[in-house]
């Protein structure tokens, strides 16, 4: 990151070489090549060597049954089905619910599996979708499974995350990029999970919102028994940052209750305290507390872009963690406040200075009565809520006929052939024929069944004068006509005076559809050219500038001045708001993600001038040669036990989880950073500090034969007391 003019040539080259660092690394990720694929660890002696072959073996038999299943289902199509609509058909309700992978699938093949291997039918179906799924949309993950370079474990990331992409490109990439990423190292389930959450929130921005806007939806607090009796389960469904903001609250007052003879563990400690806050507000002697949750947020992030933050090692969407740090600090990130942030210069708020909104399928926006400038509407109306041909939006005019009744204007028809009016006329035509053999036939209206069918010539001289008919009438459909008064008519009569008026409704109804199914016509029309006008808005604007954006500081001369300015005001913000420290910047390797340093204003200011007191220019335009100067690094050694407050921070934002493979654990606060070189024999330094949850800080220590080595970059090498060796490195950002 930079602030105003670099000071000198080598910032330059510095950010050139990291945008070419940074374009290789994005054209490996992008790829959509797979590993070699191969277990990560080989294989051990004696008794866990023959678990980690039975456990290799399983899963290139879950391989072998996909493949079986997915045949199996191939010879059970949904053809021999009863088709939607037929008696005795699957319900729609069901077939609505049912997974898109088995759309083609006999309904009836899961209960062969029922049969078969005595499973329920929920999990018969289950197994038929994922076996289809693991088939036909990850076969990368497949092949990985029979290799023993994942385990079943590994699956349910895999088929809930990376299976659900439409995009078949977007797919196969985020599954080649999971795989690379897997590829020799020890990565449990929910490592996977995280790294397959933040690439597809990354890469599926558009699918990942919609989802995430179902899940929005869920949002609440539900109550069910519990398998115990008198026991119930209260379930709280919330976002990310909600959620552990809750946690954290509750593990605070429960850590408040220091009462030495409690017997209570600290989860039943965190249920009295809520029942304490929620049902006695007021009325509780527990302190207040303080909630320490951890953001990690780019700059593209917060000007405005798509990249995915992280809320306590968690990944989350970018509108979340900006609205987050919004709320936390009263400014409106990448969405500056009295500013325009989008190409067709709409205010935050989505307004014009002139009134109008962004919601137009051109450029000129609209007004809160829904029409633009110009008085024109988004579904096709001008400024009195009128068509072109004078119609209102139920298809009729003002003086009262319909649309195409007497006097109307043709309705226009958008693709070449016969018009509107012409396609309703000869379907009118047609069905007024095939009515007409109908009624000739008996099949319609109530002759005299000893009179047998009436013929044609018949027809002409004993049909009655209902409505108005004369000889100068067309054949075909009749129109509207004048109610005259008529004799009391015959049986006959009666009979074709029915089939006439359910004719003539039988054609208006036709009318009123053709119009309904014009109007949605016109709707999706203006949806689809209002979506791809606002599309091509967020492209051109600065949200999209800087989530095309390859490196920190292109981000940067992509944002606008005033979204700048903002993140400006957040990093120099401190203790306001929610906040309860100054925002740090991570500087990180452009290639790797490692962390470099971690820096905040204050650092930067002095990391880019000369730093002598003669020196009067200020530091961002400081010319002075700055080759003796130390830069941005790790924090030095601390001199003792625990590493100062720098030192701590540096080494939790390089961690900031457990270091052990397979863990994901947090490192809690104020304590488990260990020397790998026991001290003072180690010195307390980047270089000598890993993370570790309780469990594994302990189990270094105290579990026999382990071997834990750590390098000055942090790479973490753990040797098993069987000699196998697991290498973890620090997280990249």
């Amino acid at each position: 990151m930079r602030t105003g003019n670099p000071p000198t040539a080598w910032y330059t080259e510095a950010c050139r070489r990291a945008r070419a660092a940074d374009r290789r690394r994005r054209a490996h990720t992008d790829s959509d090549a797979w590993p070699e694929l191969a277990p990560p660890v080989p294989l051990s002696d004696g008794p866990l060597g023959e678990i980690q072959a039975a456990d290799r073996e399983i899963a290139r038999l879950t391989a072998v049954r996909a493949r079986a299943v997915s045949r199996f289902a191939a010879a059970r199509p949904a053809t021999v089905d009863r088709a939607q609509g037929e008696p005795g058909a699957m319900s729609a309700e069901r077939w609505a619910a049912r997974p898109e992978a088995l759309r083609q699938v006999s309904e009836w093949a899961a209960q062969e599996l029922v049969v078969a291997l005595s499973l329920s039918s929920p999990a018969a179906e289950t197994l038929l979708s994922r076996s289809l799924d693991l088939v036909h949309r990850l076969p990368g993950t497949l092949a990985a499974l029979e290799a023993g370079a994942l385990h079943p474990g590994h699956l349910w990331t895999m088929l809930d995350k990376v299976a659900p992409i439409e995009d078949a490109v977007i797919r196969a990439e985020v599954e080649a990029t999971l795989l690379r990423w897997s590829a020799g190292r020890v990565v449990a389930p929910p490592q996977l999970n995280r790294k397959a959450l933040r690439e597809v929130t990354r890469r599926d921005v558009r699918a990942a919102a919609r989802r995430l806007e179902k899940a929005l939806l869920q949002r609440g607090i539900y109550l069910r028994a519990d398998g115990t009796d008198g026991m119930a389960t209260l379930t709280v469904v919330a976002t990310m940052p909600e959620a552990q903001a809750l946690h954290r609250a509750l593990v605070a007052c429960a850590e408040a209750l220091t009462q030495d003879d409690d017997p209570r563990t600290r989860g039943q400690k965190m249920l009295d305290c809520l029942l304490e806050l929620v049902l006695r507000p007021g009325e509780t002697d527990l302190p207040p507390v303080q909630v320490l949750l951890t953001v990690v947020a780019s700059i593209a992030t917060l000007t405005g872009g798509d990249e995915p933050g992280e809320v306590d090692g968690q990944v989350v969407p970018a509108e979340m963690v900006r609205q987050l740090l919004a709320a936390l600090t009263g400014m409106g990130l990448g969405r500056p406040a009295g500013t325009t942030t989008d190409a067709d210069g709409a205010d935050p708020d989505g307004t014009h200075p002139d009134g109008t909104d962004s919601l137009d399928t051109g450029a000129a926006g609209t007004t809160d009565d829904g029409t633009d400038p110009a008085g024109a509407r988004l579904d096709g109306t001008d400024a009195d809520g009128l068509y072109p041909d004078g119609t209102d939006p139920d298809g009729t005019h003002p003086d009262g006929p319909d649309a195409n009744g007497p006097g109307a204007a043709p309705e226009a028809c958008p693709a070449a052939g016969p018009s509107w009016e012409e396609r309703e006329q000869q379907e009118l035509a047609s069905w007024w024929a095939e009515m007409e053999r109908r009624v000739l036939s008996g099949e319609l209206g109530d002759p005299d069944p000893d009179a047998g069918p009436p013929s044609p010539d018949h027809l002409s001289s004993e049909m009655p004068d209902v409505g108005g008919w004369d000889d100068a009438d067309p054949p075909g459909p009749p129109g509207r006509r004048a109610q005259a008064p008529e004799p009391a008519p015959s049986a006959d009569a009666r009979s074709w005076a029915t089939a006439d008026r359910a004719l003539d409704d039988a054609g208006h109804a036709v009318e009123d559809a053709r119009r309904t199914v014009a109007r949605a016509e016109r709707a999706v029309h203006a949806a689809a050219a209002a979506d791809a006008a606002d599309e091509d808005a967020w492209t051109a604007g600065p949200a999209g500038r800087v989530t095309r954006a390859e490196d920190a500081v292109a981000a940067l001369e992509a944002a606008t001045d005033a979204q700048r300015g903002l993140l400006a005001d957040l990093l120099a913000t401190a203790g306001g708001g929610g906040l309860a420290d100054r925002p740090r910047i991570a500087l990180v390797d452009a290639l790797s993600g490692a962390l470099v340093a971690l820096s905040d204003l204050p650092g930067l200011r002095r990391a880019g001038s000369c730093g002598r007191a003669a020196c009067r220019r200020p530091g961002a335009g400081c010319s002075h040669d700055l080759g003796d100067r130390p830069g941005l690094g790790p924090p030095g050694p601390t001199n003792g036990y625990r590493p100062a407050a720098e030192l701590d921070r540096f080494v939790r934002a390089r961690d900031r989880r457990c270091r052990f493979p397979g863990c994901g654990r947090r490192v809690p606060r104020g304590g488990e950073l260990d020397h790998s070189v026991a001290h003072p024999m180690g010195a307390t330094g980047a270089a000598n500090l890993v993370g570790y949850c309780t469990t594994h800080h302990r189990g270094k220590h105290q579990a026999p034969g382990w071997v834990h080595r750590l390098d000055a970059d942090g790479t973490l090498t753990v040797t098993t007391p069987t000699g196998l060796v697991a290498v973890t490195t620090p997280p990249p950002y």
